[in-house]
């Protein structure tokens, strides 16, 4: 995440779940990720509570929490402050479904999540409501979410994310973007889902 500059300093945090306990990873609160070992990783039940490691979870629990909880497909969660991203959460403008690889992996537009104070109940239950069946949202003067079958894909969506935000804001200073076809948008997700790849 900070190679490709989609976090700063410590902010941001990762998670992967564990398909037979329910158990997922975390990264932990404040720690710089260039330093991060094995060892700091604290480990989560589905109720929250800490299972394993010895360092404080992330303060964003309650969202990994409450994504996993209502989204049985997701393994893994990826939360980003990048910079177009952002900027879009904190415009409340979502990003609307232009760019055919972002539509194919994220399932239409990335809507936002109305604002919450950071690391509370709030934010989660807003965050897993402007997702419903989707693979990204915006935080509202946040950040972003990408989630996914695994963690290859859940940071491929971040990185989708900030590139689709990017065109979308330089795209306003040319006379605005044009939009996807619905139609054309439930198709590329649902070939994304069954064939893209060497499935």
């Amino acid at each position: 995440m900070v190679e490709y500059g989609l976090v700063a300093g410590t902010w941001g945090n990762i998670s992967a779940r564990d398909a037979q306990t329910g158990y997922f990873a975390l990264t932990p609160s404040g720690m710089d990720y260039l330093q991060l070992a094995a060892e700091d990783i604290v480990i989560i039940d589905p109720e929250g509570n800490t299972v394993d490691g010895q360092r404080k979870p992330s303060s964003e629990i309650r969202l990994h929490v409450a994504i996993y909880r209502h989204r049985p497909d997701i393994m893994a969660i990826v939360h980003t402050h990048s910079v177009y991203g952002s900027t879009c959460a904190c415009a409340g403008k979502a990003i609307p479904p232009l760019v055919e690889d972002l539509v194919q992996i994220v399932g239409g537009s990335v809507d936002i999540a109305p604002y919450a104070l950071p690391g509370t109940d709030g934010v989660a239950a807003n965050a897993v409501k402007a997702l419903a069946g989707k693979f990204a949202v915006l935080l509202e003067n946040h950040g972003a979410v990408g989630v996914g079958e695994n963690l290859a894909d859940a940071f491929t969506v971040c990185q989708l994310l900030e590139k689709s935000a990017q065109i979308y804001l330089f795209s306003q200073l040319i006379g605005g973007a044009k939009i996807l076809p619905a139609d054309d948008v439930k198709v590329m997700h649902q070939f994304y889902k069954d064939q893209y790849g060497q499935r």
